[in-house]
C-alpha cells in the first residue's frame, strides 16, 4: 500500500505540469442562413413557427397510435441494435478511464530444473523446484495527454452512439406512424371503392330495367356493367396495400402478424390534425436532429484522436514497483524468507525514428477533416429534407382542395346528368361518363388524403422527432469520472 500511495503521489506532482497534446476542440458553426425560418414557413397557414412537439404523433389525438410507437420504440429490432451499440461504447469509456487508474498484477511461475553448482546458494538443492511469486504495480503518468484524450475521444463516441439510437427512434416512429396511417388511408379508400360500386350497382339495376322496358340499349347494360367490375377490380388491391401495412406494423412493433392487436387495424379513416404542424427553424431543428447531433459528436472523436497519436511523439513514463518471493516449494513461499522488490519509472520513446507516429497523426487529421465534411453535409442534408417535405406537404394541400372542389362539380354532374338522361334529355353514354367522371374524382381525393398523410409524416421525419438530448450523453460524465 505504501507502495501504490508513492506512486499516487509522484503522479500527482508531475501532472500540475502535465498538458494534453493535439488540438482543443471546438464546435463547428453554421453560416447564419442555415438557423434562418424555413422558406416553406415564412407565408403558410399550414404550419406554424412554434417549436416542434416533442412526441409529434400525439397531435393525431389517436390512443391506438400512441400505444403502437410505445411499443415499437420498446421492442423494434433496430432500437434493440442502437442501444446495444450505446452499451458497448459505454465499456469502451470505461476501460479508457481506466487508464487513469494504477494498474495491479499478480504473476506466478513454477519450474522443475537444476541450477549450477555456482548459482546454488549454501544448503539449497541444486535440483529440484523453484517457485516465483510477485505483485507489480504501475501508473502511467498522462504527462502529455495520451489518457485524457483517450477518453476525450471515447466520450464523444458514446455520445454519437446514444445520438444514432435518437436517429433510429425518429425513423422507427415515423415507419410506426406510416404503416398505421397507410392502414387506415387503405381502409378509408377500400370504403370509397364500395360505396362507387353500390352506386354502379344502383345504376346497373335502374339500366336492366329500362333495357327491359325497351327505354335503353343491351349495348347501355354492358357498359354500366364494364365500369362497375372495373371499380370492383380496384379493391383487391387495397385490400392487399392494408394488409401489407400492418405487416409492416407488427414487425416494426417486434410482433409476428398474428400478433398483433386487433385495434391496430380497425380505423377505418385517417386520422387528421386539428391545427397547423408546428416546424420551428433552423436554429430548432439542428438542435434536435439527432444525425446531425451524432456528427458533431464524432468530429470530436476525431479530434480528440489527433492529441491521442500526437502524444506518442513524446516519452511515456510509468512509474512502477513490484514485490515478490522466490521459494523451493509452496511451503516455504509464504514463509518469511527474503523478498525481492524494485521501484523506478519506465521510459517508452520511439525516438528518433518518428514517421510511423507522424504518419499517424496525419491519418487522424485526415479523419477530423472528413468528420468535418460530414457534419457539413449532415447539416445541408438536414435543412434540404425538411425544407423538401415542407413543400411537398404544402403542395399536396393545395392539389386537395382542387381536388375536392372537382369531386363536388363532377358529384353535382352526375346527379344533373341521371335526372337529364331519365327525362330523355340526354343519351344513356352522357350520363355514364359523368358517372365515371365522379368515379375517378372520388378515389382522386381520397389518394390525396393519402398522399397529404405520407407527408406530414415525413415533414414529422425531417423535424427530427423532438428527442432534445440522448440520455446515454449525461451517462458519459457520470462514466468517466
Amino acid at each position: 500500500m505504501r507502495l501504490i500511495h508513492a506512486l499516487l503521489a509522484a503522479s500527482a506532482l508531475v501532472g500540475t505540469a502535465a498538458q494534453a497534446v493535439g488540438p482543443n476542440y471546438k464546435a463547428p458553426t453554421v453560416s447564419p442562413s442555415a438557423e434562418a425560418p424555413f422558406l416553406g414557413a415564412t407565408s403558410s397557414t399550414t404550419v406554424s413557427a412554434n417549436p416542434a412537439a416533442e412526441q409529434w404523433w400525439r397531435l393525431y389525438d389517436d390512443p391506438v397510435l400512441d400505444r403502437l410507437i410505445a411499443d415499437a420504440l420498446a421492442a423494434n429490432t433496430d432500437v434493440r441494435v442502437a442501444v446495444a451499440r450505446i452499451e458497448k461504447a459505454r465499456a469502451a469509456l470505461r476501460g479508457a478511464a481506466n487508464g487513469r487508474l494504477p494498474q495491479t498484477g499478480i504473476d506466478a511461475s513454477s519450474q522443475y530444473g537444476q541450477v549450477s553448482q555456482i548459482a546454488a546458494p549454501p544448503g539449497i538443492d541444486r535440483e529440484g523446484w523453484r517457485i516465483d511469486a510477485g505483485l507489480s504495480v504501475s501508473y502511467e503518468v498522462d504527462l502529455f495527454g495520451r489518457v485524457s484524450r483517450g477518453v476525450e475521444a471515447a466520450k464523444g463516441d458514446l455520445a454519437a452512439a446514444a445520438f444514432d439510437a435518437d436517429a433510429v427512434r425518429v425513423a422507427v416512429a415515423a415507419d410506426t406512424a406510416r404503416a398505421y396511417l397507410d392502414a387506415a388511408s387503405a381502409a378509408e379508400r377500400i370504403g370509397v371503392a364500395e360505396r362507387i360500386v353500390k352506386l354502379l350497382d344502383d345504376s346497373t339495376r335502374i339500366t336492366n330495367g329500362r333495357f327491359e322496358a325497351g327505354r335503353a340499349t343491351r349495348l347501355d347494360v354492358i357498359r354500366v356493367q364494364a365500369l362497375r367490375d372495373q371499380r370492383k377490380a380496384d379493391i383487391p388491391a387495397l385490400l392487399a396495400e392494408r394488409e401489407n401495412a400492418l405487416f409492416r406494423l407488427a414487425t416494426l412493433t417486434g410482433r409476428a402478424p398474428r400478433d398483433l392487436p386487433t385495434d391496430a387495424g380497425k380505423r377505418t379513416t385517417i386520422p387528421r390534425l386539428a391545427s397547423p404542424v408546428p416546424v420551428g427553424d433552423g436554429h430548432d431543428l439542428l438542435a434536435r436532429r439527432p444525425d446531425v447531433r451524432a456528427a458533431e459528436r464524432r468530429l470530436a472523436a476525431d479530434t480528440a484522436r489527433i492529441g491521442v497519436a500526437t502524444a506518442d511523439l513524446y516519452p511515456r513514463i510509468s512509474l512502477g514497483g513490484g514485490i515478490g518471493q522466490t521459494s523451493t516449494g509452496l511451503g516455504n513461499l509464504f514463509g518469511g524468507g527474503p523478498l525481492n522488490w524494485f521501484l523506478g519509472p519506465l521510459i517508452n520513446w520511439a525516438f528518433p525514428n518518428q514517421e510511423p507516429v507522424r504518419a499517424r497523426i496525419a491519418a487522424s487529421k485526415a479523419d477530423a477533416k472528413a468528420s468535418l465534411a460530414s457534419f457539413d453535409g449532415t447539416v445541408l442534408t438536414a435543412l434540404r429534407e425538411t425544407e423538401t417535405a415542407l413543400s411537398a406537404y404544402q403542395r399536396e394541400l393545395q392539389r386537395r382542395d382542387a381536388l375536392q372542389a372537382a369531386r363536388d362539380e363532377s358529384a353535382a354532374v352526375a346527379r344533373i346528368s341521371a335526372a337529364r338522361q331519365r327525362e330523355g334529355q340526354i343519351d344513356y353514354l352522357a350520363s355514364l361518363d359523368a358517372q365515371r367522371t365522379f368515379a375517378d374524382s372520388e378515389a382522386a381525393l381520397a389518394s390525396s388524403d393519402a398522399r397529404i398523410a405520407t407527408a406530414q409524416i415525413a415533414l414529422f421525419r425531417a423535424l427530427g422527432g423532438g428527442w432534445q438530448q440522448a440520455p446515454a450523453v449525461a451517462d458519459a460524465k457520470v462514466a468517466s469520472k
